[in-house]
């Protein structure tokens, strides 16, 4: 079953909509939705530039799409089909880009588009029950293919972003301690410059005398 719907700005992270009602039967949904920003973070930092992907966490799988620099997400049970599961964030997808497409670079304030939630538990009730004939159709379209979209971890997608802020924030530290150290070795250049000219006048000093 589908459990979370979250839609964010790649460009920044910033959340834009998402299913009121979501995670009230799932344990833990606030670590989930936390893992979640983390993902939309890690994408807004360029850190995984896949367009379409499933990252499994615990008894669950986040599968995403990023189009027009917009990420739809959900969190499904790992049962329920990834066909499916692409599908419904395909109808988000369409008609978030109809109703909103012009609003959306200019969105400042997180959920500015929060009324969509009521076209997300719409088309989240139909896509909830697999064995109905509408759903049975869509698992048998042959032209719909998610066999390639990659499946990972998601301690090893967030981890990996993790590792690169960790070397990024070394590198800059190391810059900033080098520039440092440079001043340092120019200050005290010239200070011996100016004790080898002092004793160096000195000595000239003392053999005109």
């Amino acid at each position: 079953m589908v459990k979370v719907t979250m839609i964010a700005r790649v460009t920044d992270g910033l959340p834009l909509a998402e299913g009121l009602d979501d995670g009230r039967d799932v344990k833990d949904a606030e670590m989930y939705k936390q893992q979640v920003k983390a993902l939309f973070k890690n994408l807004a930092s360029g850190h995984n530039d896949a367009s379409r992907m499933s990252v499994e966490t615990g008894p669950y799988v986040f599968h995403y799409i990023i189009e027009g620099r917009i990420c739809y997400l959900t969190m499904c049970d790992r049962s329920y089909p990834k066909k499916l599961a692409f599908q419904y964030l395909e109808d988000l997808k369409n008609e978030f880009e109809r109703v909103n497409g012009a609003q959306i670079e200019t969105a400042a304030r997180p959920y500015a588009f929060i009324k969509f939630d009521t076209f997300i538990q719409k088309t989240k009730k139909l896509y909830q029950d697999t064995r109905t004939q509408r759903n049975i159709a869509k698992l048998n379209d042959e032209l719909y293919e998610v066999h390639q979209i990659m499946t990972r971890n998601v301690q090893e997608v967030l981890g990996v972003g993790e590792k690169l802020d960790q070397v990024s924030q070394m590198s800059s530290r190391l810059t900033s301690e080098s520039r440092i150290y440079a001043d340092k070795a120019r200050d005290l250049n010239r200070q011996m410059a100016l004790c080898l000219e002092a004793i160096w006048l000195y000595i000239v000093e003392v053999s005109y005398y």
